[in-house]
């Protein structure tokens, strides 16, 4: 006797997505905060001004049957410098990885219909990935602001409109299971207990560049670029060296500040932000070395890591 056994589909695990989510916007848009809510830790840094994202950060957040790896990318702006060309050639080059496209809109901005135009002529690039709008800083925002917003995304752009405030979270979790709808089938992509893909280097000079963003002003934070010289990590406290590259010889000496009391207090700021990244004690030892014009130069961009479109290369392709 041949003996059947019916199988439940309950049985059956459930299938996976993953993909890439690229997070694009103006300048100030949030798109900084928006991932580090998204992903639950602190990977890109977040301040009060303008174009603190300079390169690509990658943010992973892992659930039983999705794997979101976000893209989070510097603001859409036209360029002035070759520093800017590299930033926008870094987020076109993320909007075509792009399984999903996370459009991120300041709510409380003036939206004119050059800087609609603007979005409508990038998001023109990404063919037929679907587009997801988290339409931020609601709380700030009028209502009518964010329905004009929401219908512009939806009739114009067609796409999925989501009112949030990234810096409480409010009105996330709705886009996220969206986003993940949207994700194609797929194994898991990376491992499942990574958040980032960037290594601890990057993400503690960083921290660094967040801490110039937030005590200085005017052009000193956008002249200032930070960079991991030394890492030793197997010493108590971890001894890290990092360098402080400005333009000019004024700038260095704002940073040192008189009988160098402002880097003092640049480093004991973000040791204690290193310290709480890594979980470890931390010796800081800051440099601050001039690289004239390094934001226009190839060459000094290129050492310093980032990808620089060649002289021929449009930034708008």
């Amino acid at each position: 006797m041949v003996l059947s056994i019916a199988v439940s589909s309950d049985m059956n695990p459930p299938a996976t997505r993953a993909g890439y989510v690229t997070l694009v916007g103006r300048p100030n848009a949030g798109k900084s905060t928006l991932l580090n809510a998204l992903v639950g830790e602190k990977l890109s840094i977040v301040t009060s001004k303008a174009q603190t994202t300079w390169q690509r950060v990658t943010g992973i957040s892992t659930s039983a049957t999705a794997q979101l790896i976000f893209l989070d990318t510097p603001g859409l702006l036209e360029v002035k410098d070759l520093l800017q060309r590299s930033m926008l050639a870094a987020a076109l080059e993320a909007l075509h990885e792009a399984d999903v496209v996370l459009l991120v809109l300041d709510a409380s901005d003036h939206w004119s219909n050059s800087n609609r135009r603007f979005i409508e002529g990038t998001l023109s690039k990404r063919g037929s990935v679907p587009v997801v709008a988290a339409i931020n800083k609601v709380d700030l925002a009028k209502a009518d602001a964010v329905r004009e917003l929401s219908d512009w995304v939806e009739k114009g752009l067609g796409g999925r409109a989501f009112p949030v405030t990234a810096l409480t979270g409010e009105g996330i979790e709705p886009m996220r299971e969206t986003l993940e709808e949207l994700l194609p089938e797929s194994p898991f992509l990376l491992p499942a207990d990574e958040i980032a893909t960037e290594p601890v280097r990057f993400f503690v000079a960083e921290l660094v560049r967040e801490t110039i963003f937030e005590r200085y002003h005017q052009e000193i934070p956008y002249a200032v670029f930070c960079q991991v010289e030394e890492f030793r990590e197997n010493e108590d406290p971890v001894y890290i060296q990092v360098t402080a590259y400005v333009e000019r010889n004024s700038q260095k000496r704002i940073l040192i500040g008189a009988k160098g009391a402002a880097i003092r207090e640049l480093g004991r700021e973000a040791r204690i932000k290193i310290e709480s990244f890594i979980g470890q004690r931390v010796y800081l030892d800051l440099w601050v070395k001039v690289l004239p014009g390094w934001r226009k130069r190839r060459a000094d961009l290129q050492r310093l890591g980032f990808d620089v479109p060649g002289e021929n290369e449009a930034t708008t392709s």
